[in-house]
């Protein structure tokens, strides 16, 4: 029981410090806006910087969503090259091919799916007299649904049949049925590419822009691989297929598929153990970690700008105690004859202090959420409650480090020399 009333006692004791505080701020109104400039500036500067980079990285994901989710990729190049090293070790590997794919779908055991791909850019579609150009047509396997999500909006994907059978078929993306087929549904029309028809029977769900310089799907044309070879030849030079491998959810980091597919490749191009691979394995993390670590350098300077801010902020906050508690010594040597403990006092100040600050750190969180209103396709800016709390730690954390020098100095003042000095 007397605990309770102890907790009550100390809850009033807060309240009542508040109630004070409140009325302290409203009485110094210009001022109180003043010191809050600081704080404000400063935990947006921080928590903008920490959205931005959190929103990129996020978004960052997102476009590279393409690549599937624990998917490898084996082809010819590298995606990223070790300093210094010489290309030309690359130009004359041999470049991914159908047996390629089929040994590795029939012998790896730490694999779920494996797909074939190929892609030529910068193409023209027609339909009547409407046309589209800069697309970009993927000859792929019907296994590459299973590695990469394919959305459709309407229609429907190859079945097995038609994508092993060298079918005229495509799936297109948002943006080509718009401009295509204004106004109607594409499925069942035929589109034409390099004077050849091709049956439309299916169309995505619009994709977007996106940060990684990837064409999207919006302008995508899906076709059976083998109707993309008799479109496009597959040399060594401008078309390079890609294998992509999809691993276990058991397989950690897919180490044990990286060894399988390199076991493998190497088995089957005869490659003798003093010969260096000639094929690449790539991981699409590795893209977006060296991405990242780009903007954490950004992110690591934000702070620092901003707690400049800040310790401006700070600054103005405990001057602004101490210059409160100069004009409130009267009021404190008052409230101490009548029994209020130094606990009370310090409790008083500090609340103010703290109080001052979040108000500033809310204002700082309110300007940061306005920069998701910012239209933008290719870049959503999402604040999140993760930096929420992290915008409102620092500020309860610099009310208290600003206040505690003036609340301790106003706690410990003598009540009789405190009535005093009015």
């Amino acid at each position: 029981m007397s605990k309770n009333s102890g907790l009550t006692k100390i809850l009033l004791l807060w309240l009542e410090s508040i109630r004070f505080s409140l009325g302290a701020l409203r009485s110094n109104l210009l001022r109180t806006l003043l010191s809050l400039l600081g704080v404000t500036v400063g935990i947006f500067a921080i928590i903008a910087v920490f959205t931005l980079v959190d929103s990129l990285e996020m978004n960052i994901r997102q476009s590279m969503s393409f690549f599937g989710d624990k998917v490898l990729y084996v082809q010819k190049w590298p995606w990223i090259f070790e300093d210094n090293y010489p290309w030309y070790r690359f130009v004359n590997r041999p470049v991914a091919s159908p047996e390629d794919f089929r040994f590795l779908e029939r012998n790896l055991q730490d694999a779920e799916n494996v797909a074939l791909y190929a892609a030529k850019g910068d193409r023209i579609l027609k339909f009547e007299n409407n046309s589209i150009d800069g697309i970009n047509v993927m000859g792929i396997t019907f296994e590459f649904n299973m590695i990469n999500d394919v959305r459709l909006a309407e229609g429907r994907y190859f079945s097995q049949r038609e994508s092993e059978a060298n079918s005229y078929e495509a799936i297109i993306g948002d943006e080509i049925a718009k401009s295509l087929f204004p106004g109607q549904s594409p499925i069942g029309k035929s589109i034409r590419l390099k004077g050849k028809k091709l049956m439309v029977i299916g169309v995505m769900i619009r994709q977007g822009t996106n940060l990684v310089g990837m064409p999207s799907n919006d302008i995508t044309c899906f076709v059976p691989y083998k109707t993309f070879t008799e479109f496009y030849k597959i040399k060594n030079g401008w078309i390079e297929p890609v294998i992509a491998v999809k691993g276990k959810t058991s397989d950690n980091k897919l180490m044990n598929l990286e060894g399988e597919i390199r076991a493998m490749m190497r088995s089957r191009r005869g490659l003798k153990s003093f010969q260096e691979d000639n094929f690449a394995i790539n991981r699409p993390e590795l893209i977006a970690k060296a991405i990242t670590n780009i903007f954490d350098v950004v992110s690591l300077a934000g702070a620092i700008i901003g707690s400049f801010s800040i310790l401006v902020g700070g600054f103005g906050i405990a001057n602004i105690m101490f210059v409160s508690v100069k004009e409130r010594t009267n009021q404190i040597g008052i409230q101490k004859s009548l029994g209020a403990r130094n606990s009370f006092i310090l409790n008083q100040f500090l609340a103010e202090a703290v109080f001052l600050s979040l108000i500033g750190g809310l204002a700082g969180l309110l300007l940061v959420s306005l920069l998701s209103f910012i239209p933008s396709e290719s870049f959503e800016i999402v604040i999140t409650s993760h930096n929420i709390f992290k915008g409102l730690g620092l500020s309860v954390g610099i009310g208290l480090i600003a206040g505690i020098a003036p609340a301790l100095r106003a706690s410990q003042m003598n009540p009789v020399e405190a009535i005093r000095s009015k």
